[in-house]
């Protein structure tokens, strides 16, 4: 028994969609602190998963359990969302017309609503919270300037900015380097590893080198057909004939 106590935990989950089994008896446990990267070919269930845990879909059978209290499954998406499960699509979801530091305000605000969040007055605790995240997500020289004007990647790590606002306890990453430069990729890999540890994190990711830099020392999971093939260290999972067999098609050849 792991001495860290349980974030989540999936059991038995099934879900499919007209015959089509998207999710097939998956289980998967995390561990509060953990940053875990999930990876698989297109269709494996990967965003299906993060669907489950976000109430946005219902799995026909199986269980889903955070912090070892609350039935995920009895619960709608708003309830998920104030249990501190926050989620970052792969298309970042800013309010592009609002300054950065604004939309970090609006994350801070919780259930008081967008109006008393730009036009209340700012508490001193919400002021160095939102530079203590600027610093953190380094956007501390574009605060003022409107989130529609950042470079791509710069949405991203604001919008990762605004989960820590929400103050997440579990972020889903989905597909953070996509469309990104290997300079912003690689600056997302130093964000996210510096949250690890004070957060929890599951990252959907296709970039393998992306992949290999946010999850040395970490397990990373396998899905396919969603189900869990394997689960391990990243060295260990890219030299796996399964997980070779599900990228490629086919058997690899023994050298």
């Amino acid at each position: 028994m792991s001495m860290v106590p349980y974030l989540l935990t999936a059991e038995g989950l099934n879900k499919s969609f007209d015959g089509f089994k998207a999710i097939n008896d998956l289980n998967f446990v995390l561990e509060k602190g953990e940053l875990r990267t999930v990876i698989g070919p297109n269709g494996a269930g990967k965003t299906t998963f993060l669907d489950l845990i976000t109430g946005r879909t219902r799995p026909d059978s199986g269980s889903l359990d955070f912090e070892q209290t609350h039935d995920l499954l009895k619960l709608n998406e708003f309830e998920i969302y104030r249990l501190g499960i926050g989620r970052k699509f792969q298309t970042p979801t800013v309010y592009n017309d609002h300054t950065v530091r604004e939309n970090l305000l609006l994350s801070l605000a919780g259930p008081r609503g967008i109006w008393h969040a730009l036009f209340g007055r700012i508490r001193k605790e919400q002021e160095e919270r939102m530079d203590e995240i600027l610093h953190t997500i380094k956007l501390v020289e574009r605060a003022r300037d409107k989130a529609g004007s950042l470079a791509h990647g710069q949405k991203q790590w604001l919008e990762i900015g605004m989960l820590l606002a929400q103050d997440a306890k579990l972020l889903l990453v989905d597909e953070p380097a996509a469309g990104m430069t290997d300079e912003e990729t690689q600056r997302t890999g130093e964000l996210l590893l510096s949250l690890a540890g004070k957060h929890t994190i599951v990252v959907i990711e296709h970039d393998m080198t992306f992949v290999r830099q946010i999850s040395q020392g970490r397990t990373v999971t396998v899905l396919h057909q969603g189900h869990v093939l394997c689960e391990g260290p990243v060295d260990k999972v890219q030299n796996d004939e399964r997980v070779i067999e599900v990228y490629l098609g086919r058997k690899s050849k023994a050298a």
